[in-house]
């Protein structure tokens, strides 16, 4: 249903003077039109990279509307709507197939921790609860939760569950999955570094946070490894590993957002617990804009 490179889009945000940094929609416009004229193939709005975790509802929402409102239907809006709260994350989700988000992207319940049969009954009660296009979300290394292969099986068999976003890293793990879910599911990656390689293994595309970046050179890679052209997508990816590396330098969104704004996309506001990327890493992530060709 989704292919490509699919941005995890920032949120812009003004720089906080007195209190919590606020959103910037002018800048979000800005950035959407970045995405659609540099091939972007879907924008993915309001996730991790969005600091979903430090919105409020009325915010998260907002933010969702302006996106598919400025994207007027040109390329596919999937809106993050995962939540710990099962109840949470049905009023979420509900709010984004109104504001006429095409998908929702449920990350796995954070802190909580559930059992492999909680996550079971999650998934199925949101998808039971908003007939939208639904994709899983596992992502362990920042929820403290992760989602098995033999439950992403169980759940490729709920009408509405149509993908995975896929996010330790272990390529043994997507495959995994492939092989058990044949064509009942898509999968995407959601680690740029390994992101060429589970394409070439029959993932549909990448949920990127290197795209809010580089947006025309991983969408050219990612088109090419769904060609099976390996030589031209390692060609590209070569040029991006570092940037793939160092915008986890600190915690996501961090390196990012300070590289847009060293790009002159956005401000430099972002929300606390959050900080700004720490002075010693600048050049850092400079260099590593300049080896992408985008700086």
């Amino acid at each position: 249903m989704f292919h490509g490179s699919m941005v995890a889009l920032v949120t812009p945000m003004h720089e906080a003077t007195h209190g919590n940094a606020v959103l910037d929609y002018e800048s979000l416009a800005k950035l959407v039109e970045f995405h659609i004229e540099n091939g972007t193939d879907a924008i993915v709005a309001m996730g991790t990279t969005g600091e979903s975790a430090t919105l409020d509802i009325k915010e998260h929402c907002s933010v969702l509307r302006e996106v598919i409102s400025q994207v007027r239907g040109r390329i596919p809006v999937i809106a993050g709507t995962g939540a710990n709260s099962t109840a949470e994350a049905i009023e979420l989700t509900r709010a984004a197939m109104q504001a006429g988000a095409d998908a929702c992207l449920l990350v796995t319940p954070y802190y909580n921790k559930p059992t492999q049969e909680g996550l079971y009954l999650h998934y199925k009660a949101v998808a039971e609860a908003v007939p939208i296009p639904q994709i899983l979300y596992n992502v362990p290394g920042r929820t403290a939760c992760d989602m098995l292969p033999d439950t992403v099986e169980r759940l490729s068999g709920v009408s509405n569950i149509i993908g995975i976003k896929e996010a330790t890293g272990n390529l043994a793990r997507g495959r995994e999955i492939l092989e058990r879910c044949g064509n009942k599911i898509d999968v995407y990656s959601g680690d740029d570094a390994t992101a060429m390689e589970l394409i070439l293994l029959g993932a549909k595309g990448n949920i990127s946070v290197t795209a809010n970046v580089a947006p025309n050179a991983m969408h050219e890679m990612c088109a090419a490894a769904l060609r099976g052209d390996r030589a031209h997508a390692e060609d590209i990816n070569h040029r991006l590993m570092t940037l793939h590396k160092n915008l986890f330098i600190e915690s996501n969104p961090i390196p990012v957002k300070w590289a847009l704004h060293e790009m002159g996309l956005i401000p430099r506001g972002i929300r606390l617990p959050l900080t700004v990327l720490s002075t010693q890493y600048h050049d850092t992530i400079r260099q590593a804009l300049r080896e992408a060709g985008v700086l």
